[in-house]
């Protein structure tokens, strides 16, 4: 067969792809190395916390596992979980990747890895140098090094001031949430026992939603009276804003309202009776 100039660096062309292309398989999951900060911040970074909310745990991330010889089975439940160890951060390495879960890693959001609390849960994290607070939503699994408990977002981990020193020792307060909305943390519950009817007044209402940001709630409570022509009320109890719209006229009334809400897409709306 006659091989002139041009088949030959066809071939030479050819050959050149596939050794790239072996390389890139060989690189492994991630483009980097090793993790690092983002190059540029995003002209604004939330450092508001996640909301805690009643999810169904995911159908992926929850069975037990195998890292480097060791196994883990995750919690059926964190209700009343407690922890205090060393925390780290991941970033840029693995942002835009799968977590456990199969959500996307976000470093700028509210999230963690934690090695075996279910998949979604929520957990308040303390820095105990400093005292400040995050709230995250664990999404993924680790670390898997150097006898940490909790590898913490990018945010969350700007939020507790650790970015200079990359560990920190935190305590971990489990944050679970009833499909009725009723909050506890580290299971203790979050809502005072209600007193007989006799002796406090009771109407109904529509909690709406429950946050750790009582600036949050205070502006959507004003977007939803305006939408709804409806008063708010957002009684606080241990750091979390309980929003609702009321008190309204009786129970059919509070169902309406709790159902057009879901409809608008307030999901976790439900009609309840409490004082005021």
């Amino acid at each position: 067969m006659f091989i002139n100039n041009n088949n030959i660096k066809l071939l030479a062309t050819t050959l050149l792809l596939i050794l790239m292309a072996g390389c890139t398989l060989n690189s492994g999951r991630y483009s980097q190395r090793h993790d690092s900060a983002p190059k540029r911040l995003p002209s604004q970074i939330s450092l508001e916390d996640a909301i805690p909310a009643y999810e169904d745990f995911s159908r992926g991330g929850n069975a037990p596992y195998q890292v480097f010889g060791r196994h883990y089975t995750p919690m059926t439940s964190a209700k009343d979980f407690q922890q205090e160890g060393d925390a780290s951060w991941y970033g840029q390495k693995f942002h835009g990747h799968l977590t456990s879960n199969g959500e996307i890693y976000d470093m700028y959001a509210m999230t963690a890895a934690h090695k075996t609390l279910p998949l979604p849960s929520f957990v308040r994290v303390t820095n105990m140098a400093n005292n400040k607070e995050v709230i995250v939503r664990v999404n993924d699994r680790g670390p898997f090094h150097g006898g940490r408990i909790i590898d913490l977002s990018y945010a969350a981990a700007m939020k507790l001031d650790m970015l200079k020193t990359g560990t920190a020792r935190v305590k971990l307060d489990a944050i679970h949430v009833e499909p009725d909305g009723t909050i506890l943390i580290a299971g203790e519950p979050q809502l005072p026992p209600l007193q007989p009817v006799s002796n406090m007044p009771q109407s109904w209402f529509v909690q709406v939603a429950a946050l750790s940001d009582g600036q949050r709630a205070e502006q959507l409570a004003k977007g939803l009276e305006n939408l709804y022509q409806l008063p708010s009320h957002i009684p606080q109890d241990n750091g979390i804003f309980r929003l609702r719209l009321g008190p309204l006229n009786d129970e059919t009334h509070a169902r309406q309202v709790s159902e057009q809400l879901k409809r608008n897409g307030y999901e976790k709306a439900y009609p309840l009776l409490a004082p005021h």
